[in-house]
């Protein structure tokens, strides 16, 4: 079942590059209590992700933090490597967006945002999609219907609908 607006998102752990490499990141913790933006894309480094989605998200952040907004944090089915270098390389890191790793696409399969693209080599990969999600709640729940395109869940898109 696809997870929608009303939803407690569920729990799961993602992965982190900390100082000291990998480190775990309990989803619960991150949105208990907090006003957080959540989005995903089906891969760091891919056309749409790295020239739309993620720059989206780097333009508003100012306009987030002015809503109230805790953390805007970018899930991908990476490694945390691969998320730490493409934070690095897309400024997101710097913009403070958190680049989370769903690996195994535990959290995605949670909230049924997995997908898989064969013919381009995409494995149990996340729908594009960008939440806001309120003290674990999700209040707001923008997905795209092509993997290909950022017009609903972009940062602008977001911020139109909150």
């Amino acid at each position: 079942m696809t997870i929608s607006q009303g939803d407690t998102l569920p729990d799961a752990t993602l992965m982190q590059m900390g100082a000291d490499g990998p480190a775990p990141v309990q989803m619960a913790d991150k949105v208990k209590g907090r006003k957080v933006v959540v989005f995903a894309v089906p891969g760091a480094f891919t056309p749409t992700c790295h020239s739309a989605h993620v720059p989206s998200f780097i333009r508003t952040k100012d306009q987030f933090d002015a809503k109230g907004v805790d953390e805007i944090i970018c899930i991908s089915v990476n490694d945390p490597f691969v998320m730490q270098a493409w934070g690095d390389a897309t400024g997101a890191s710097a913009a403070g967006i958190t680049m989370l790793a769903d690996g195994n696409s535990a959290f995605t399969k949670a909230i049924g945002m997995d997908f898989t693209a064969e013919p381009v080599g995409l494995m149990a990969r996340s729908k594009r999609y960008a939440m806001l999600v309120e003290d674990g709640k999700v209040t707001l729940f923008q997905a795209e219907e092509s993997p290909g395109v950022c017009e609903t869940s972009g940062g602008e898109a977001l911020l139109d609908n909150m």
